[in-house]
């Protein structure tokens, strides 16, 4: 292992808190390999780059030489995390919560060392639990230290409604690090409570206490809010390289830094020269959003996938060119009695957009193109002929050609 101060230049790299940090020393100053947990509900199929970020932190963790350990939350997504909520999740079925971590898993081995990951599931033990088991946890903690955190307290004080089985997600989440003898658990910042309360219970059962690692939010490529698939500002792991590659692009400036900190593969001497370059001036913004896409394309879709996506994206937009590999759809183009097709309805029956209404407005919009010309506003019936073989593109990089 690196020397203890060498790996935690690593290990702050981009966190929030660390608590307390004195405690990690002492754990790394033993020379034996830490055992990171991260526990995840699989409430979404789907991860993002703002799910990876722990994932990208577990990674260092074991690229130092500790163990990690992946907790699937097939228990604790049955009640859901009230974690900088204003109101109780909606509960997921069984069914729901298995058929989303498996796809979460073999997304998350796309950054994780699957040689040194053990990946378990909660449920074994929570479910495992009888009434007097139950009772035990809860009387570990107090109800006044729960309404303590921040969540808790703002519904309590809007008169908003808190189910009682809110409270047990702490203390189930704080039971899962007992099971695995955890040396730290990481999360993001709106999860301290929880880490917290994995402390007090570990010292309650006389154990030595986790240490809480918290890692930040990712904000959205529209630079504002939290990278979330309902403000529509992601960028999925398993988006297309091209896809990856362009909403990458689309980051502001500013941004920069953070996702090569939070969600590249770079060295970290090498992050720390691109965050002295935008502190200096010196920096070539566009240029280092290139390298920055490149890195994270070649991470989830494999080496030189982040060069040839870049490829594409100088094809699309310097030199105009369609996409090489447009997919196809087999369009119904059967006209009308006028002998035309409804475009609204056919692009949205390819998947370019959700509804026919979002297709009307990028009509309108200018944003829709048909062999490269673009269709006027309100034209939303085109020619049955002039579709036939077609190319058509919605937006920057959504194409179809249609057979």
């Amino acid at each position: 292992m690196l020397p203890v101060d060498e790996q935690l230049k690593v290990i702050t790299s981009g966190t929030m808190q660390i608590v307390p940090l004195d405690e990690l020393k002492k754990k790394l100053e033993r020379g034996v390999p830490l055992n990171i947990k991260l526990g995840v509900d699989p409430t979404s199929p789907d991860l993002h780059l703002g799910h990876a970020v722990p994932l990208r932190k577990m990674r260092q963790f074991q690229d130092l030489g500790h163990q990690v350990t992946l907790i699937i939350g097939n228990g604790t997504a049955l009640i859901g995390d009230p974690s900088g909520r204003d109101s109780t999740r909606p509960p997921l079925t069984e069914a729901q919560v298995e058929a989303n971590a498996k796809t979460y898993v073999d997304q998350a081995m796309k950054v994780l060392d699957p040689a040194r990951t053990t990946v378990v599931h909660n449920g074994d033990w929570i479910k495992a639990l009888n009434l007097t088991d139950m009772l035990g946890l809860m009387s570990k903690f107090n109800v006044a230290r729960i309404l303590e955190r921040e969540d808790f307290h703002n519904r309590y004080a809007n008169g908003q409604s808190i189910a009682l089985h809110e409270f047990i997600y702490p203390v189930l989440q704080a039971y899962d690090s007992v099971v695995i003898k955890a040396d730290l658990e990481m999360g993001g910042n709106d999860q301290i409570f929880n880490l917290l309360a994995g402390r007090d219970l570990m010292r309650a059962e006389g154990m030595e206490p986790q240490v809480a690692l918290t890692m930040p939010l990712l904000v959205g490529t529209d630079g504002t809010k939290k990278m979330s698939k309902s403000y529509g500002n992601y960028v999925g792991l398993t988006d297309e390289p091209a896809d990856m590659f362009g909403k990458l692009m689309s980051i502001t400036d500013e941004l920069a830094p953070l996702y090569w900190r939070l969600c590249s593969t770079a060295p970290i001497d090498e992050i720390d020269r691109v965050d002295a370059s935008f502190a200096d001036g010196t920096a070539d913004p566009y240029q280092l959003k290139r390298a920055l896409a490149r890195n994270i394309v070649d991470l989830y879709h494999g080496a030189g996938a982040g060069a040839r996506a870049q490829d594409a994206f100088d094809a699309l937009f310097k030199k105009h060119e369609t996409p090489k590999d447009v997919p196809e759809f087999s369009a119904d183009l059967t006209p009308s009695a006028d002998g035309t097709v409804y475009l609204a309805k056919l692009i949205a029956d390819a998947g370019l957009v959700k509804s026919v209404g979002e297709a009307r407005r990028m009509i309108d919009g200018g944003g829709v193109r048909v062999n490269g010309e673009a269709v006027a506003p309100k034209a939303y019936n085109v020619d049955a002929g002039d579709l036939a073989g077609a190319t058509v593109q919605v937006g920057k990089r959504r194409f179809v050609r249609l057979v």
